[in-house]
């Protein structure tokens, strides 16, 4: 079952004004650099629910990730920042947040610059088609080259039946049609071959465990929350899996 660490934030460094968040580089206690998404951010804790299960599913696909934790913001934290929107945000954020290890030298995937061979992007789009990911396009690609190899990152905009959980059903059966502006289709050559292959690492004992992971304060937040229905919409999804494969294989 995997595991995720929880660390306590030193310090605020410096926001990252690209992102419609306001994520922000802090310091933690463990002497690491992290790129913060914060509880009290536009989409709040459902932001930061499909950011973990995104990018742990992710993870257990064999795809880097930088490693994820959760981010203790004290009571009071803030009030000396000059920034009021950001103090603001500090202040709404008390308690745990999510924190995404801060990949320092990293540069964006360009689609123009970069190529990626076709197994691993097919892994990916296969990847955000399950979750019906609508960020990862050439607009806002949410991948980094770091040491030569690519991260992806950012994983909040996934999973947006919660925002309308009552139709969780109808639409985990969807095929998910914005996989035509995924950067990488054009390159997801091996769709139908990695298909077996992420359905049989992505299994529903895996789900269980990373579902299980989400911190029973973010579910607070809306009382139309549950484990229990990310892991029926997760496990339905899978089941419906042909669905968006044949979608993203005609988008093609």
């Amino acid at each position: 079952m995997p595991e995720i660490r929880t660390v306590h934030i030193d310090r605020y460094v410096t926001p990252l004004r690209e992102g419609g968040s306001l994520p922000a580089i802090v310091d933690a206690d463990d002497g690491f650099m992290y790129v913060l998404k914060f509880r009290g951010a536009g989409q709040g804790c459902k932001a930061l629910i499909a950011d973990l299960i995104g990018g742990e599913l992710a993870r257990a696909a064999g795809l880097k990730i930088p490693e994820i934790v959760f981010g203790e913001l004290p009571e009071g934290y803030g009030r000396t920042e000059p920034d009021e929107e950001i103090q603001d945000l500090l202040k709404w954020s008390t308690g745990l947040n999510l924190g995404i290890h801060y990949l320092q030298g990293s540069i964006t995937f360009d689609p123009v610059a970069h190529s990626v061979e076709p197994e691993l992007a097919s892994k990916i789009v296969w990847l955000d088609a399950f979750l019906m990911n609508i960020d990862r396009t050439p607009r806002n690609t949410n991948m980094l080259f770091w040491k030569s190899e690519l991260w992806l990152i950012d994983h909040g905009a996934s999973l947006y039946f919660h925002h309308q959980p009552e139709n969780w059903k109808e639409q985990s059966q969807k095929p998910f049609v914005q996989i035509k502006e995924h950067v990488l289709l054009k390159s997801a050559s091996m769709l139908e071959a990695v298909h077996s292959q992420m359905l049989e690492l992505l299994n529903p004992e895996l789900i269980e465990s990373i579902v299980a992971l989400i911190p029973e304060d973010w579910l607070l937040s809306d009382p139309s929350l549950s484990k229990e229905l990310y892991l029926n919409f997760l496990l339905e999804r899978r089941s419906h899996a042909d669905l968006f494969l044949k979608e993203a294989i005609h988008a093609r």
